[in-house]
């Protein structure tokens, strides 16, 4: 069980694909957003909890940097997926002890919705970092300030794709070193205070 004193961030991340919305595959640093995600995975497991919504191209990175590590910070990690997809679980997600299967709805979309506001919802956040993504990570960041209005927000505009259009149009809370610093760890570990 996942320790409930932890201070808990949030993920939201994903890398886009060409075949998807051109806007997000267009302006997508591929390399910006591995970076990032692997970055904040080291900052964040050993001193908080990271929990995110599993993505096949996210989780074994998370998966990477958590077996780089002590085998005791598995209770920092909290991976959610949606059982509709349950006969496409990646291997990577059977490497964390700490997997919450949401239920299925109707169909693909109700069943994510669902997903998103229960990890969202049930979880106290101190902060949510957005990197990359498509529409999924636009979606998870209006909820996200919806349920977490006092929470620090940060979409890594470097990372480009939804990122990049969340920064864009924040009307507060802009800091240039989002869209320009690629010094992932020593970013993360300021702007986290870890």
């Amino acid at each position: 069980m996942a320790n409930k004193h932890l201070n808990k961030i949030f993920l939201s991340a994903s890398i886009p694909y060409e075949e998807r919305d051109r806007k997000f595959y267009d302006t997508a640093d591929i390399i910006a957003i591995r970076d990032a995600v692997r970055a904040l995975a080291t900052v964040v497991i050993p001193k908080a909890q990271l929990i995110w919504g599993g993505h096949p191209a996210i989780t074994p990175l998370i998966r990477f940097v958590l077996e780089k590590m002590d085998v005791g910070l598995k209770e920092h990690v909290t991976l959610y997926q949606s059982n509709f997809f349950r006969d496409f679980f990646p291997k990577d997600n059977f490497a964390f002890e700490h997997i919450e299967v949401t239920r299925t709805n109707d169909d693909q979309a109700s069943s994510l919705s669902l997903m998103r506001n229960e990890m969202i919802g049930e979880n106290n956040f101190q902060a949510g970092i957005f990197i990359g993504g498509m529409e999924g990570v636009i979606l998870e960041y209006n909820l996200f300030r919806e349920f977490h209005p006092n929470a620090l927000i940060f979409p890594i505009a470097s990372t480009g794709a939804a990122a990049k259009i969340i920064y864009d149009e924040m009307a507060i809370g802009r800091d240039e070193r989002l869209e320009n610093d690629y010094a992932y760890m020593a970013l993360f570990k300021d702007l986290l205070k870890l």
